[in-house]
């Protein structure tokens, strides 16, 4: 534990997630995953340790790039935290150590972009020793890494026995991800949406075990509606599925679990915002048109369910959110989700797009947490181990 450990003169290497979206001027357009880290940050500052921060920034393919430069973060991490930081233009060499060797307690210093080099994805055992060297103790708080084997979330660690530790991030997105697992409060529902069943599957065939009530949404819908031989028009459909979808509603129904399908689509001759658009039942979509958000009764079907729940698990969207005649659906089911938060429910949102939509329609401070990281949560949710939390826990 973070607060078991004073850093009073210690140097502290810092696996952040500082992979902030930039806009066409290199500007932050959302810090949340910058102030996400703060805690973590001004533990070790206030003790009177410096901070050696690294992560990663976009997927730069061939070596240093300027627009996935972490050069760019630092006035706004130094702003956020209030501190002196100082900034690194390699994450090993010369300069690096140079820099960690003289950052002074209260300070950070800021490596630059972990990915840069390819060693750093490969797990390069050399790199992460490198990496290591520069500091005496090591704190993993990049959670939305921490289903990647890479040299700074999963290696590193091997050097620090006895002195690495989970971030408070960390720990708050595993504490949050097992109240859901382990112990959720019922009746427990789960909302599954995105477009494509393969990429929900393992984790639905989990929830079979945990969840009382699934509902399912988005692009993924119409392969169940299919396999139940609804017509679904031009919808989005992974035909090679179709039996896998068959076994799933079998299974809930063994277990006894209540899956639930869109009852009607919000349909469009096109996939655009353009399109025009009508609504049906979701297994009785015409030809040439296509589903592109959970319809009005849908709607209604999913908040009475959300409205009774104790605990909700929300990943994915209901639809086309980005396009305004299709973000109703995700929107109401946002909105349902705070209501029951409200009324005493716990609600976990699984990052990506759940997370952007939460955040789009400002409803972070109604729901019980966000998760940072929609990838790991998901594999952490499907019983996967994570390489980072493997790594603090060896």
């Amino acid at each position: 534990m973070l607060d078991d450990v004073n850093f009073n003169g210690r140097k502290v290497l810092v696996r952040v997630d500082f992979n902030v979206p930039l806009n066409a001027e290199l500007e932050i357009t959302d810090d949340a995953r910058i102030r996400a880290a703060l805690p973590t940050i001004k533990k070790v500052l206030n003790d009177g340790g410096a901070v050696i921060a690294m992560s990663h920034l976009g997927r730069p393919k061939d070596g240093p790039e300027n627009k996935f430069s972490l050069a760019h973060i630092v006035d706004t991490l130094a702003t956020l935290s209030e501190a002196t930081v100082h900034f690194s233009s390699d994450c090993i060499g010369s300069e690096a150590e140079h820099k960690a060797e003289e950052v002074a307690p209260g300070e950070i210093l800021l490596l630059e972009n972990l990915r840069f080099h390819p060693e750093e994805k490969a797990g390069d055992e050399a790199f992460a020793q490198k990496l290591a060297s520069l500091g005496d103790y090591y704190v993993n708080d990049a959670f939305g890494t921490a289903h990647r084997a890479h040299a700074s979330t999963a290696v590193m660690a091997k050097f620090f026995p006895g002195n690495k530790s989970f971030g408070y991030l960390m720990a708050k997105e595993l504490d949050n991800a097992e109240k859901v697992l382990s112990d959720p409060g019922r009746p427990f529902t789960a909302i599954v949406g995105g477009a494509k069943v393969s990429d929900k599957l393992l984790i639905l065939e989990k929830l079979m075990n945990i969840a009382d009530n699934i509902l399912i949404g988005g692009g993924m819908s119409y392969t169940f509606i299919k396999a139940k031989h609804g017509n679904i028009g031009n919808s989005l459909c992974e035909d090679e599925r179709l039996d896998l979808t068959t076994r799933l509603m079998e299974m809930a129904e063994e277990k006894g679990v209540k899956l639930m399908l869109p009852e009607d689509s919000v349909i469009a001759n096109d996939f655009s915002n353009s399109a025009e658009t009508g609504i049906c039942k979701s297994n009785d979509i015409p030809e040439g048109w296509m589903g592109l958000d959970i319809g009005p009764d849908a709607t209604e079907d999913y908040r009475k369910v959300i409205a009774e729940s104790k605990t909700v698990l929300w990943n994915g969207p209901m639809g086309v959110f980005e396009m305004s005649n299709f973000a109703n659906g995700t929107r109401e089911t946002a909105m349902a989700v705070a209501e029951a938060t409200d009324n005493g429910a716990f609600s976990l949102i699984g990052g990506g797009d759940s997370a952007s939509a939460i955040k789009k329609f400002d409803l972070v401070d109604r729901v019980s947490y966000v998760s940072t990281g929609g990838g790991a949560l998901l594999e952490y949710f499907e019983g996967k181990e994570l390489p980072g939390v493997a790594a603090i826990n060896a």
